[in-house]
């Protein structure tokens, strides 16, 4: 399905509420003037507050799983709003708040 593609100013929280940034953006596709952001490259989290049966098991990272099948950069498929991403340790998915709408891809 089209999504807008995804970029480094984008909001992208874990599903506890922590915020998600690219530790590798793409500068070679520029959408609003900031880089993309590619399947391969792994996402930081700050601030996950997930703590299981009062043992904290906050998402430290996360890995893009599904992203665009049409639109790559390098050979790597670009990162959309409706991609799929798991966090590391404890496998729950990045949610895409907002980003920009003026470039979509599939």
């Amino acid at each position: 399905m089209p999504g807008p593609l995804l970029h480094l100013g984008a909001s992208v929280l874990c599903a506890h509420g922590g915020t998600a940034i690219p530790t590798v953006p793409n500068p070679r596709v520029l959408v609003s003037g900031q880089p993309t952001v590619l399947m391969n490259g792994p996402y930081a989290i700050a601030g996950c507050p997930f703590n299981a049966g009062g043992s904290p098991v906050p998402c430290v990272t996360a890995q893009w799983v599904v992203a665009a099948l049409r639109v790559t950069s390098g050979g790597q498929p670009l990162v959309l709003m409706d991609s799929q991403a798991l966090c590391v340790p404890n496998g729950t998915p990045l949610l895409p708040v907002s980003a920009q709408t003026r470039v979509i891809g599939s």
